[in-house]
């Protein structure tokens, strides 16, 4: 079994280099970098020392990848607010509770407002597809027009507002995933 692809995605992951991983399992930069390039085998117990290094197992070193989606289309699409509202907000990755992100994207009728968000941990990215939109945070405003994108710690309340004569369009993603709708 060829294991130096998984051990590279797994040091990457960590954010190790290879020195910072030989290091940490008293190894040589050399050595991970054979491994990595199944150049050479480790022992059981050198391998049960990297995973370990890795916060993993061996158990789940071995087991087989599961595929995951990559490409959601728009039958994918969960609508998370009700259609009569002037404020549209469709989850485009289902699931996303057991992901980094949440991309959602949000439409907003002219004049149309979403409710607060409470503060909360983590950061939020926004994309004016069209329209143009106000951007509240705790107590001061910014205008967004298409083309435009904003970016903000979560540790403020916020809200956003179309300002425009048609809707708005935002391509909105928060991190971790703590969307309120």
């Amino acid at each position: 079994m060829k294991i130096g692809e998984r051990l590279k995605r797994l040091r990457m992951a960590n954010s190790l280099t290879q020195e910072e991983l030989a290091s940490r399992a008293d190894l040589t930069k050399g050595f991970i970098s054979q491994l990595e390039n199944d150049a050479t085998s480790p022992s059981i117990a050198t391998l049960k020392d990297i995973v370990d290094v890795l916060g993993t197992s061996m158990q789940e070193f071995f087991s087989e990848e599961v595929d995951q989606d990559i490409v959601f289309g728009k039958d994918a699409r969960v609508q998370a607010t009700d259609d009569g509202d002037n404020v549209k907000v469709e989850l485009l990755v289902p699931g996303a509770q057991n992901r980094e992100m949440d991309p959602v994207l949000v439409t907003l009728d002219p004049g149309g407002e979403m409710d607060e968000q409470p503060i909360h941990e983590g950061e939020e990215f926004g994309f004016v597809i069209s329209g143009k939109v106000q951007l509240r945070l705790d107590d001061k405003l910014y205008t967004v027009d298409k083309g435009e994108c904003f970016y903000f710690s979560s540790d403020r309340k916020h809200a956003v507002k179309n300002v425009g004569k048609s809707a708005a369009k935002l391509l909105w993603v928060v991190t971790p995933p703590t969307f309120y709708y």
